[in-house]
């Protein structure tokens, strides 16, 4: 089949690096075929027509060139304009975070659009509200469900059985084990029924009891599931970590 040479796509930033004396190649998160490197050329001279609208966190409406080894933006159309918005501290820190798991966890060229429409969604949140830190630990779920990594919510990581409360997060196994699973001589983080419940509802998909709302407690146990499906913390914790949560 031969695919055409130009073609429209709507793409979110995650990061920019410079390419020569006034390219810049763009890492997107595009609808239509997931993550990928492109370049825009000449976008840093002072009179690029592209006039600031590829930054980070926005949403555009691209014109695409297929190239040999990368694509070139021919055309560039904001729908989405965050960016003024995510340049305040505990805002970049949030939005960073919710890139660089996109960033991370997405195979190139390899479209999701249940994760286009998170990151968006959760991009949209930050740039809206006062308290951005708090929208992370349901960000972080709900991405590790649409990536099939999200722990079993009802039931045993290792054995599959029913969980009663108490019960304890073994994040090497990535999700909670219960009395019977338990090994007395690791110190795992135990967790009430009204505790599951919050993580529950921190998992479900919208309009399903679903909720925000994560005590720090609860918040780093995400973290640390987090942290084990992507192999290390998040760079961008350290930054977050800055905004203590009320």
């Amino acid at each position: 089949m031969t695919l055409e040479r130009s073609y429209k796509t709507n793409a979110i930033v995650l990061r920019a690096r410079n390419l020569g004396e006034a390219d810049k190649i763009l890492t997107l998160l595009t609808d239509r075929r997931g993550k990928l490197d492109a370049v825009a050329k000449g976008i840093r001279r002072g009179k690029s027509h592209y006039g600031g609208r590829l930054e980070f966190g926005n949403e555009c409406a691209l014109t695409m060139h297929r190239g040999r080894s990368l694509d070139v933006i021919v055309s560039a159309e904001i729908v989405l304009e965050h960016w003024m918005q995510l340049v305040e501290p505990e805002r970049f820190a949030a939005a960073t975070f919710a890139v660089e798991l996109v960033d991370a966890f997405c195979e190139p060229e390899l479209a999701v659009p249940e994760i286009y429409a998170l990151l968006r969604g959760m991009l949209g949140g930050i740039a809206s509200t006062d308290r951005p830190r708090a929208l992370v630990p349901r960000y972080s779920m709900r991405l590790l469900g649409e990536l099939g990594l999200a722990p079993p919510m009802r039931n045993c990581v290792r054995c599959g059985v029913a969980l009663e409360a108490p019960a304890w997060l073994d994040a090497q196994d990535g999700g909670f084990v219960g009395a019977e699973c338990r090994e007395n001589w690791r110190d795992l983080p135990e967790f009430d029924a009204s505790e599951l419940e919050i993580v529950r509802a921190l998992a479900a998909p919208r309009g399903a009891g679903a909720s925000t709302a994560a005590p720090p407690r609860i918040a780093a146990a995400i973290e640390a599931l987090v942290s084990h499906h992507l192999g290390r913390r998040p760079k961008s914790n350290a930054h977050l970590a800055e905004f203590v949560q009320p």
